[in-house]
Order: structure tokens, then sequence, then C-alpha cells
């Protein structure tokens, strides 16, 4: 054998090494992380994803979770220069939902199995906290055995106090990028890293199980920011991690930016799988829009959850964060067979489950589980 294919050799067994770390200590230094980002290749990702699977599955099974998605307002106070439903975008038809359609689609929902309704939308003065709580408690009353999740940005530590007292137990809340530098270049001056990771910490100190995530391939985006972005998450230890490709929106400054890859995001699903095994990880929509059967290859990277929509039809192609977004036009009983066919074939299933994660608070009294998960 040639000096170099030893090199190269004993290259590939040394990131093989590192990975084998990540699963048996769950942590990596940054400069680590960088170099399993800078090195990857088909060879090793696949060794990432088997590892991934087995992991999922010691906690999971063949289980997929699924969370009913309802995108309940358009309306947004702020500018992100990356978000298709951006104050600024004059283009955006905007809309609301009512209380009683809302109610209407957790009601479809729960007819099709779901058993977490993710109330999703922008920063919408609208939705005060009396009204919010209001809606809360009507989705609590009427569907007792399902949890709620809320995804509706930052707010007050009171607000998200009186939600979660509301019975709202899950929040979603991706931070992005965990780089304050990259993040001013994604989002207007009034925004910052500081206010959003501080949003995280006090929904953790509350009692919500928590959700974040970040774009993978952001305009300017590096492997260091990558990197600290693992690092972030090392750090939180949320229970949940939504990642997805960046797509560009035609009426956003950034329109022209390249797209993210599939490629990239699988390969970090799989080493946060490793970094925290008991996470909840979807497989995005944003990851099925750039490749035709990324939630699939989500789920085979390490993924145990997935968002159909159960918005009405007639609104969700106004709720375009990034072009192209698929089943824009499908009715809620298409997303969930069409997801249930997809998981089957992939030789996983979907379940009517809440889909809890196994990170069970032993402390708990049972009435509030602060380990129940998104």
């Amino acid at each position: 054998m040639k000096h170099t294919e030893l090199d190269i050799t004993e290259q590939r067994n040394n990131l093989k090494q590192l990975i084998d770390t990540l699963e048996r200590d769950q942590k990596l230094s940054s400069e680590e992380y960088a170099l399993l980002i800078e090195s990857r290749s088909a060879e090793l990702s696949e060794y990432l994803f088997e590892k991934a699977r087995r992991i999922r599955e010691q906690h999971y099974g063949t289980d997929v979770y699924l969370r009913g998605l309802i995108e309940f307002t358009n309306y947004c106070k702020n500018d992100c220069y990356y978000c298709g439903i951006r104050r600024s975008n004059k283009n955006a038809a905007r809309y609301r939902l009512t209380k009683e359609q809302i109610l209407f689609c957790c009601e479809e929902g729960y007819r099709l199995g779901f058993r977490t309704f993710v109330l999703q939308g922008g920063e919408d003065g609208h939705f005060s906290d009396t009204v919010l709580i209001e809606i809360i408690r009507a989705i609590k009353s009427r569907f007792p055995d399902c949890a709620i999740t809320l995804s509706i940005g930052e707010r007050t530590a009171e607000s998200y106090r009186a939600y979660y007292e509301a019975g709202a137990e899950r929040y979603l809340l991706r931070h992005e990028t965990a780089d304050p530098d990259h993040y001013s270049k994604l989002h207007p001056e009034s925004m910052t890293l500081a206010s959003r990771k501080q949003c995280l910490w006090e929904l953790k100190q509350i009692g919500y199980q928590v959700g974040c995530g970040f774009m993978v391939g952001s305009p300017g985006q590096t492997t260091a920011h990558l990197a600290s972005d693992l690092i972030f998450l090392q750090e939180l230890q949320p229970q949940m991690v939504g990642i997805g490709p960046f797509i560009p929106h035609h009426d956003t400054p950034f329109a022209k930016e390249p797209s993210g890859t599939a490629e990239l995001t699988l390969f970090l699903l799989g080493l946060i799988r490793l970094m925290l095994p008991a996470v909840l990880l979807p497989a995005t929509t944003a990851l099925g829009t750039i490749d035709p059967m990324g939630r699939e290859k989500g789920i085979l990277a390490g993924g145990n959850v997935v968002m159909p929509n159960l918005s009405p039809r007639d609104v969700r192609d106004k709720y375009l964060l990034y072009d192209n977004k698929i089943c824009t036009g499908d009715e809620a009983a298409e997303c969930r067979h069409c997801i249930e066919g997809r998981m089957n074939r992939v030789g996983y299933q979907v379940v009517v489950a809440r889909g809890d994660s196994k990170l069970i608070n032993q402390e708990s009294d049972g009435t509030r589980c602060p380990s129940e998960t998104l």
C-alpha cells in the first residue's frame, strides 16, 4: 500500500474514532465538530447514520411521532432577511385563523391520529396573551390527552409562564445560528442572539420542554458557525432540535442566495442524534422540499418526528417562509396518509401517540411532567 493510501486510511480511522467518541461521551470540542464536518464523505456519513439509527431505535424503536402543524397567522412584526412572511414583504397575502378554525384543525387532526398540536405563527400582536390563553385552554379542554406546542417567537417570561399555566407544555424557538455576528447578518438590528438565547433559557426554567434549531447553509454560514451551533446544543440540552436547509424566498433580500444542501443537513442530524441520544429530531418539511426523499433520509439519519400540516388548505400557500414548500395543496388526510406510506417504505411506522421524550423526570408528581417533550 502506498504511503498516501496509508495516510488516507489513518485519517478515515481517526474520523470514525471521533464519531465513536461522540457516541460514548455525547460531546466533542468545537474543533472536532469542525473537522468532522469538513472531512465528511459518503463512507463516513453511512458510518454515522448506522450508529444514529441504532441509538434512535434503542430509545424509540422504529416509531415515528406525528406533530400536527397549525400555521395560524402569517402576520409578523419582525423583518428577518430570510423569511417570506417578514414585515416588509408587501406581496404576502396575510391571514389569521380564528379560535374556531384552530379548533376545527385540531378536531380533524385528532380524527387522523394526531396527539400533538403545534401552533405556529409569526410574532403577531393581534394574538395577545388573553387571546392565546383562551385558545390554549379551549384545545386542552377538548383534547385533554393531547400535547400543545407553541412556536410563536420571542415573548416575555411572564407571557411564557401564563401559556404554560394555561396548558401549553412545549415550546419551539429556533435560534437559527449561535454566532452573534452571523445572527446580525440574518436579522435586523432590533433582534439579537442574546435575546433569543435568554428566551430559550427562560422557557427551560419555567418548565417547558424546549426545542431549538438552526438553518443549514444560510447566507454567510461557515463550518465554524455550525460547530458553534452544536456546542450550543450541548449546553442547552433541548428535548427537540429542528434543523433544515436554508431555502431562499423570492421576496426577501436573500432571494438570489444558494440553498443549503440535504447532504450536510443529514450529516448534522446524525451528529445531533449521537450528542443527544433521546432527542426528538424531526425530518423537516424543508428537507423534504429540497430533496424528494428528504424526509425518509432524515429518518434514516436518526430522525424520529415528522410534522404534517393541519392548516386549512386555503391558507397553506400563504404561510411560505421559503419558496417551493411541499404539501401546500394537500388536505390534512392526504398529508397524513402520504407520510405514513413514506415511513413504512423505509422500515418505520407512524404511531398514534403524544410522542413524549424518554427523558422522564423522576421527581415529577405526574400532574405536569416537566420532561414531556415536543
